[in-house]
């Protein structure tokens, strides 16, 4: 019989499942997709339900349960931090306390209490159930399923259990840890404290803070260097921890702080100024550079020329581009679940590559099947939908889609794009989309503020042939999960008027930087998905399609959802997003819907109409 192995992670942020057969990945989704709640932290009921149905078993077939976390090793650090600073901090211990005394602490009888009763059996029926360190969880999500046979592991995160950065050297089968930064000094923890100050959401916002970099200047990375961060030459570091209020107070930064860089943090959804622009840029800056050099010492104290990299730091697209263009590594590879939701995938590999002892085989491509691991849906099953709510539709065949689809395209007009598997990570990856024509000048600014419902300054990713990649980018190599970004390459880039060239901040937001404007940063960036064949054929079609008829290999893809929802999930899901923005068609596999031509949109549930701002 086969061994099958499910991974949870929960109860801190982004909740998930993974579940394992014979150590292949059979399927792998974020509870958040299912509840429609953003970071969903709580226990992940629907995302188990959906890898026990991929698999099509019951929990009581598993071999055996994995947590990514070791909840007493982190209440340990929580009172030890506490302790060391007593008694500031006791407005902070006293609201984590009843969280972890009735929740956290006990995490083991609580899990199999909610185990059992999703298995509809006792307790004493459930599989076993183990525990990995946070980082491990990480470690082994990043290194296990990449192509390489022999690499260097960096993890880097807010913080698991004390771990903030962590260093692992991957080899065939065998995780071994080389050494970590602990906690309170933690990159991760620094560039919240910037998301925080400058008024984004902690644990969410931090993409903003990134894509705002571009904007500002570089102004306050000399005062950063020296008063928060006490960095080294090998990129190890230390925190200034008078500058912060993580570790025992309520808030992410300290008066100390807010009068180094000249005023309280800005308020959510106040209006952006040139300051938030330059904070920006300097911490993106500082983060690029401990990066980098942690990355050349990894490469001179381990001598191997590949790089994993897992955390939430490693969802820093930015970073990891200079990585791969000025770091001593030949190749990195990038978990697309970097963050939490993918220990649940890494714990489950931990238990059967570490605990089990079971052998690896890298065969030179990556085992993540393109991240397509969440839950598909028939066209039964979508005709059925749409049946259900009065929607109008055609049915067409795949080719006829694809001529349909791109025509709309070429016409400068939004589509949702809905096929396949859904996506794992935070990434829409052409399963789950919102598409545009990436030459329209106007598509940035509809998409941005019609269909997202986001801040203007936001950049678009460019989903491109892998084949083409190259003559649009100074990009050689895959990209399939939308992990690193590069230039758009010279003979593509226009040049910029001259009366537009000395403008500041978000003015420059408008200019057009080349034949593809529409996924072009203003620093002429761009953050890639290389498409393939192999892994998502109908997808490559669509684009192939569409190049076929424009010349253009190119479009513009963006997660299906509006500002403040998670990606969609489902038909119903997908329909309703479509409804109640100013998307122009919708595809649902092989229905194609006119926005025009649909019912007037009834709003039948408020908390499904609204979602918390990020």
């Amino acid at each position: 019989m086969a061994s099958t192995i499910l991974g949870i992670s929960a109860y801190y942020h982004d909740s998930a499942a993974a579940l394992l057969r014979d150590g292949e990945i059979v399927a792998a989704a974020q509870e958040e997709r299912f509840t429609r709640r953003k970071h969903d932290a709580r226990f992940p009921e629907q995302a188990i339900a959906a890898c026990l149905k991929e698999a099509e078993i019951r929990l009581t077939d598993l071999e055996s349960i994995v947590f990514y976390d070791k909840p007493l090793v982190k209440f340990e650090r929580l009172l030890e931090t506490y302790l060391a600073a007593a008694p500031r901090g006791y407005r902070s211990f006293a609201a984590a306390m009843p969280v972890w005394l009735k929740e956290k602490l006990f995490l083991k009888g609580r899990l199999k209490k909610e185990l059992s009763r999703l298995g509809e059996c006792g307790v004493s029926a459930l599989p076993p159930l183990y525990f990995t360190e946070h980082h491990q969880a990480h470690a082994a999500s990043a290194f296990y399923p990449s192509p390489f046979s022999r690499a260097a592991v960096l993890c880097m995160d807010g913080v698991g259990e004390w771990a903030t950065t962590s260093v692992w050297l991957g080899d065939g089968n065998t995780l071994i840890p080389q050494w970590q930064i602990d906690f309170p000094h933690s990159i991760g923890l620094l560039y919240s404290a910037f998301t925080y100050y400058t008024g984004f959401k902690v644990n969410s916002g931090e993409y903003k803070l990134m894509g705002l970099a571009p904007y500002g200047e570089p102004a306050y990375v000399d005062l950063i260097l020296k008063h928060l961060l006490d960095l080294k030459e090998d990129g190890t570091f230390r925190l200034n921890m008078d500058y912060f209020d993580y570790t025992t107070g309520l808030t992410m930064t300290s008066s100390k702080f807010h009068a180094l860089f000249g005023g309280p943090p800005r308020g959510p959804e106040a209006k952006l100024t040139q300051r938030e622009m330059n904070l920006a840029r300097s911490i993106q800056a500082v983060t690029e550079e401990v990066v980098l050099r942690l990355v050349r010492t990894i490469h001179r104290e381990l001598g191997v020329d590949h790089l994993c990299l897992a955390g939430g730091v490693a969802l820093n697209c930015v970073a990891n581009g200079r990585i791969l263009r000025e770091s001593p590594m030949r190749e990195i590879w990038i978990q697309p679940a970097a963050g939490d939701a993918g220990g649940a995938l890494g714990a489950a590999l931990a238990l059967w590559h570490q605990y089990h002892g079971r052998s690896r085989t890298a065969t030179g491509a990556d085992r993540m099947a393109g991240s397509y691991l969440g839950p598909r849906f028939s066209n039964s099953e979508i005709q059925s939908d749409l049946d259900s709510v009065g929607a109008v539709y055609e049915s067409l065949e795949d080719e006829p889609l694809m001529e349909a689809v791109a025509e709309i395209l070429a016409r400068e007009q939004v589509v949702g794009w809905f096929q396949g598997r859904m996506e794992f990570g935070p990434r829409a990856l052409g399963a789950r989309s919102i598409l545009g024509d990436p030459r329209s000048e106007k598509m940035q600014s509809v998409m941005n503020l019609k269909i997202k419902c986001r801040e203007s300054f936001r950049p678009f990713a460019p989903s491109v042939l892998y084949e083409s990649a190259a003559e649009f980018f100074d990009f050689d190599r895959p990209s399939p999960y939308m992990m690193l970004t590069a230039s758009v390459r010279e003979k593509h880039r226009l040049p910029v008027p001259s009366e537009q060239q000395h403008l500041f901040g978000i003015d420059k937001l408008h200019v057009k930087r080349s034949s593809i404007p529409a996924v072009t940063h203003i620093d002429d960036s761009a953050r890639i998905q290389t498409v393939h064949e192999e892994t998502n054929p109908r997808f490559y079609k669509l684009i192939q399609t569409f190049q076929q008829r424009t010349g253009c290999p190119v479009l513009v893809n963006t997660s299906f959802n509006v500002r403040g929802e998670p990606i969609v999930c489902t038909p119903e899901d997908a329909y309703r997003c479509f409804m109640r923005t100013e998307m122009d068609y919708l595809v649902l596999e092989n229905f194609l819907l006119t926005k025009t031509k649909q019912p007037p949109w009834k709003k039948d549930d408020a908390r499904k109409e609204t979602f918390e701002l990020d």
